[in-house]
């Protein structure tokens, strides 16, 4: 059974819902403008993938939480979105509502 990197997809998925360019996400981040757009590009058809540290940087400029390119589903990956906008307070609410349902 192949597995196939979630990274790609959300890669370009948060890209667009960014309204950027390949080329002008790469230069945001501190890629070289001549080679901005070809890097992203190989990022996004999977034929590279990127360190932790630009995937970070990507994160960080396009607004997704860095374990939004690690989701394999979209539930997870949306989640994953929300839980990020959430203070530590409701984050541990929304903790404690969990667990208390898992109990139930």
């Amino acid at each position: 059974m192949s597995f196939t990197s979630p990274i790609p997809a959300r890669l370009k998925e948060a890209r667009k819902k960014a309204k950027l360019s390949q080329k002008a996400l790469g230069v945001r981040i501190g890629m070289d403008e001549g080679s901005a757009s070809a890097r992203m590009n190989q990022y996004e058809k999977a034929k590279h993938a990127p360190d932790i540290q630009t995937l970070k940087l990507i994160a960080n400029e396009l607004g997704v939480p860095l374990n939004y390119f690690f989701c394999e589903e979209e539930s997870s990956a949306k989640l994953a979105c929300l839980i990020a906008k959430l203070s530590e307070e409701e984050r541990q609410e929304l903790i404690n509502k969990l667990n208390g349902y898992k109990d139930s």
